[in-house]
Order: structure tokens, then C-alpha cells, then sequence
């Protein structure tokens, strides 16, 4: 898109679209130094006005229509921080009508994104969608109920009763308003939805009961039903995210599905996501030492990532990279974690990902070292859970003579000693490298963002009002979120009907010079 400098004559690129920027309010922020220097790159949202304004005030009072779009409804009733509803946007380029959560903090940061949308901040049994819709026509209902006692990464605890009845809500408004197409997104193991014990627990011979009997009353409005398990890295999103979808419609049309656009060995690598001006620090010499099970998260990491598969090459060929994840291992020395040229691991709520970065020089000397212990695995939604670990290394010409081989366990990485390194011959693309120094830092949410599908302008770091959002409710905005990616392929394919243009990006504004420009 062009740049223009604000005060020139670019008043045309403010009435096209149902985006709108209203300047004032960036001058004014400026005015009052608001904006901590250096500022790059902001992007800002701000509610439209004129038609799209009056089509989201018939939303709310229900008293006029304004155009055909009105008696096509879209409705996103778990909106959380917004990735079902920009997918929407996607594939249809257009706003989702009515948004709904109970949480406020999620509502702050769908709105920022989707200010045309008419949010409602209560409980989804509450709410009065019927009321809201009025007899319209609502062409497009998205549902993605809380999967957190459904899924199996809840292990042993007890479930939750009153999360698990959730998707009775969509029964519920199904029921009342009758969307043409209705479709839901959850983990697989809702698929074994079924009673509790006295004592929280599933009752594993009625397995599968309470399922049944939600599809059964589904289909006896009149839905057609189909469902499948699918991975969001095989329609090209940088993540491995497997949920089960579910489409219901009863507008006489057949269920679609999308085709992949990936295989297994095309998958998009989450190591282009990564801010590589940034890798964190040492891991040696800090003022407060890494705990011991970071430290054999490195070492396993390094043993797997690094001595053991092709390495992810970054820096020119300096450092070698992957990620660790801070969750249990399942045995002893094993590493949880991922090479970088393979999508993310599902993101849940918790940031537990970090960047590890090995360095790597020319290595002219047999050197002398100890070895690593353990790594890391998925991405979760809490800030400070995922690191990156970036192993320098240095080329290497000595006879290895005192170099650990890699058919044994490596030993423990101290962070006390600066040189107490992991001195293994490695190859990479033929020549002989050894590690010289090893950085950590965590995932940003901004890569957990891109990670998870979302558009890079999306806005995860401040509310409409241009309050910060913080770093713990990014990460899980983005944990709990659907992959945008998915939701534009099942909509394209199901309600392609509905589609009135391409979605528009936030407003992205350059604060870094004198005259303020945007694109």
C-alpha cells in the first residue's frame, strides 16, 4: 500500500472500506507524549462511520435495515481475542455483526480489532441473541465453546461440569435464532463428551454419551451435521494445531470441506516467525543463575536439536536454534521442544516456549567442555513458559580428541561457567563447528501471533482506548484463540455466498520520524 504523510491529500484512503482511522487522536497521543520513544510502527483501528456505522447500530436496536446485509447476520459467540472473527473477515471481507464473551479482557482486544462489531460482555446462556436479531436472518453462527475440560491436556484433574455443558449454549441459540450454517470448533476428545463420577471424573464405559445426545438435538432443528479433525498446518498455518470441526447447516446447500494446501514435508516452518534482531542473552554469567531443570531442558535440547538432527541455521550461519518448552518432560533426559524448520506446537494460554540459540565459530583448537541436559515442547499461553536457545558455534579443526561424541547422554550445562560449554563436533553442510556460547530468551506474543495465523497487523497490545494490554492476556488471547487460517478456509467453503469484498488491514502508522506517515 502507499505511503502518505499526514496533512498531505490522502483523504481518499480514509473513506474506502469499513476500516477508518480518525487522525486526531494520533496527533493528540503524540501531542501529549503518550508514545514512549522509539516508536517504529503502531497499528490502529478505530470504528467506522456512516453506512457501516448505521448497519452496526440496526445490529443493536434491531429498528432498521440498512442494505442486504442485514438479513444475513454473522455471529461469533466464544469471540475471545478475535481468531475466529478475522478469519471470518478473510475469507468474506467483512466484520462479524455480534460478538460475545464473558470475559472483558478478551472483549478489549476483540474490539480494538473489530470496532464496527456489536460486543456483548456476558455469559453466552445470558445472552438474548434473539432479541438482538429480531427476526433477521442470521446466514453464519461460529462457535467454539471452552475445550479445557475436554481435553486431554487436563490429565488426571477433575473436569469442570460447568464448562463442560458450554456447547449447550449453541443448542440454545440455535434453537431460537436458527443460523443458516452453524460451525464449531473443539478439541478431539469432545468427541468422548460424557458424564462425571461423583467426584469430577469421566465415566469411561457412558464415554461418548452426552456427545450424542448434542448432535442428535442439533440435527432435530433441522441441521444437517458433518465433523472432522483437522491440522492447521495442513492449510498453511505455522502451527500443528489439531481440533475437531463440526459444520451444521439447514439451508439445503451440501457441507464443504477444504482441501489441504500442505503436506507434512511442505509445512510451514515457525522459524520464519522469529524476531532474529533479538536473542536474548547468555545463559552464562547472569546475575540470577538459570534453574536446574532450564538448564537440562538446554542440554537435552541441544543434544536433540542440534548433535542429533539437521539443525536450523540462523545468523549467517553463525548459530543454530530451536525451541524448548517448559512442561514436564515424560522421562528422564528426554527434551520437549521443536526444531525450527517444523510448525509450532499447539499454543495454549501460558507462554512456556523458549529461544535457544547455539553460536557457532571457526574452532581451530580440540576444546575442552561439559556437556547439556534437557529441552522443551509446545507453545502455551503463559509469558516466560517458551524459550529460544541460540547455540553460537565456532568452525572446527582439531582432532576431537577430547570432544564428547553424540552416541552417548551429553552432561549438565553449568551456567556458572562461561566455559563449560558443549565442545561436540558438529557438521553442518560438511564443515566441523563447535558451540561457543548459548542464549535464551522467551517467545514474544507477537511471534506466538504470527504463529497462530493471525494477520501481522492485528492488534494484540493495547485496547481501543490505547491502554496496554498486558504481556499475560496477549499470550493467552492468543492460547485460546482459533486459528484464523482454519476459519477462513471453513467459511470460504461454506458461505463463500456471503463474500462483499477483501478484508483491509489496520491502519499501520510510522511514529519513528518528524512527520508522522502511515500505509
Amino acid at each position: 500500500m502507499q505511503k502518505g504523510v499526514l496533512g498531505q491529500d490522502n483523504a481518499g484512503l480514509f473513506k474506502t472500506g469499513h476500516y477508518r482511522e480518525v487522525m486526531y487522536r494520533v496527533c493528540l497521543e503524540r501531542r501529549e507524549k503518550t508514545w514512549k520513544r522509539p516508536v517504529k510502527t503502531v497499528y490502529m483501528n478505530i470504528p467506522a462511520t456512516g453506512r457501516r456505522q448505521q448497519e452496526r447500530n440496526a445490529v443493536r436496536t434491531g429498528r432498521t435495515k440498512v442494505g442486504k446485509r442485514m438479513d444475513d447476520l454473522i455471529i461469533d459467540c466464544f469471540a475471545g481475542g478475535g481468531g475466529a472473527s478475522v478469519g471470518i473477515e478473510m475469507a468474506l471481507g467483512r466484520p462479524v455483526d455480534i460478538a460475545v464473551n464473558h470475559d472483558p479482557e478478551a472483549i478489549r482486544m476483540h474490539k480494538v480489532n473489530h470496532p464496527d462489531t456489536l460486543h456483548l460482555t456476558e455469559d453466552i446462556f445470558k445472552a438474548d441473541l434473539k432479541k438482538i436479531v429480531n427476526g433477521r436472518r442470521v446466514a453464519l453462527m461460529w462457535a467454539s465453546p471452552d475445550c479445557t475440560s475436554h481435553s486431554k491436556a487436563k490429565g488426571g484433574q477433575p473436569r469442570n461440569s460447568g464448562l463442560r455443558i458450554l456447547p449447550w449454549a449453541v443448542f440454545k441459540h440455535a434453537r431460537e435464532i436458527l443460523p443458516e450454517v452453524i460451525v464449531m470448533e473443539n478439541v478431539e476428545e469432545i468427541q468422548r463428551w460424557g458424564p462425571l463420577d461423583s467426584n469430577g471424573y469421566p465415566i469411561p464405559e457412558r464415554r461418548g454419551e452426552d456427545y450424542q445426545r448434542f448432535i442428535k438435538a442439533m440435527c432435530s432443528l433441522g441441521y444437517r451435521f458433518d465433523s472432522r479433525e483437522l491440522v492447521a498446518a495442513d492449510y498453511g498455518a505455522p502451527t500443528t494445531r489439531k481440533r475437531w470441526y463440526a459444520i451444521f447447516r439447514r439451508d439445503g446447500k451440501d457441507i464443504r470441506w477444504p482441501s489441504p494446501v500442505r503436506t507434512k514435508d511442505t509445512w510451514e516452518p515457525c522459524g520464519r516467525y522469529i524476531d532474529w534482531t533479538d536473542l536474548g542473552k547468555s545463559i552464562f554469567n547472569r546475575k540470577k543463575p538459570l534453574a536446574e531443570a532450564t538448564q537440562r531442558r538446554i542440554a537435552n535440547g541441544i543434544r536433540k536439536y542440534i548433535l542429533e538432527s539437521e539443525p536450523y541455521i540462523v545468523k549467517d550461519k553463525r548459530a543454530a536454534a530451536f525451541i524448548i518448552q517448559y512442561h514436564g518432560e515424560t522421562k528422564e533426559g528426554d527434551s520437549r521442544g521443536q526444531l525450527l524448520s517444523e510448525p509450532i506446537k499447539t499454543i495454549d494460554t501460558s507462554n512456556r516456549y523458549g529461544l535457544v540459540t547455539a553460536f557457532v565459530t571457526k574452532y581451530y583448537k580440540t576444546g575442552i567442555g561439559q556437556t547439556v541436559e534437557e529441552p522443551i515442547h509446545t507453545i502455551t499461553t503463559s509469558p516466560g513458559h517458551f524459550g529460544l536457545v541460540s547455540a553460537f558455534l565456532i568452525k572446527y579443526y582439531g582432532s576431537g580428541g577430547s570432544c564428547q561424541k553424540i552416541g552417548r547422554p551429553l552432561d549438565t550445562i553449568t551456567t556458572k561457567d562461561r566455559f563449560g560449554l558443549v565442545n561436540v563436533a558438529i557438521d553442518i553442510q560438511g564443515e566441523k563447528y563447535a558451540i561457543a556460547d548459548i542464549f535464551l530468551r522467551m517467545l514474544k506474543p507477537e511471534e506466538l501471533k504470527l504463529m497462530q495465523g493471525f494477520p501481522k497487523d492485528y492488534i494484540i497490545d493495547r485496547d481501543i482506548e490505547g491502554k496496554p494490554y498486558p504481556i499475560k492476556e496477549q499470550v493467552a488471547r492468543i492460547g485460546n484463540s482459533v486459528v484464523p487460517i482454519m476459519a477462513e478456509a471453513l467459511v470460504r467453503e461454506n458461505c463463500g455466498h456471503l463474500k462483499v469484498g477483501e478484508r483491509l488491514p489496520n491502519l499501520l502508522i510510522d511514529d519513528s520520524e518528524t512527520q508522522l506517515k502511515f500505509a
